[in-house]
């Protein structure tokens, strides 16, 4: 995993690292941003919305603006976003990359997620 990680906004004593990169969901998210058809300086927005069959899902877009209260981190010049009503479920969450056999994608492993669904797109 990555070791420069520079926080923009103080998390709570409660949550002190929110969620990490490993360097191969770096390398894609630099790819992916590079490849927008944008001027904007755009972030990953990692967020949580309530749904699919476990209770939970992931969402995640490339977004330009922040609001006053979201959680931003930077990992090796890629900006990460999370709001604060995701940031609970996602504290010591790890965003990764992995590209083989079975396809490639991202994926979270969240250590707060009680339970998964078989498809493991949604949590609780």
């Amino acid at each position: 995993m990555s070791d420069a990680v520079t926080t923009t906004v103080p998390l709570s004593k409660k949550n002190p690292e929110l969620i990490s990169l490993t360097d191969a969901a770096i390398a894609k998210v630099a790819e992916l941003i590079a490849s927008e058809d944008t001027d904007e300086a755009l972030a990953l927005r990692v967020a949580v919305k309530p749904g699919g069959c476990s209770g939970f899902n992931y969402d995640m877009y490339f977004d330009s603006e922040f609001a006053d209260d979201d959680i931003v981190s930077e990992f090796s010049g890629v900006k990460v976003a999370v709001d604060p009503a995701s940031a609970d479920l996602l504290v010591g969450s790890t965003l990764d990359f992995a590209d083989g056999l079975q396809g490639a994608g991202f994926h979270i492993t969240n250590p707060n997620a009680t339970r998964t669904c078989g498809c493991g797109n949604s949590f609780s």
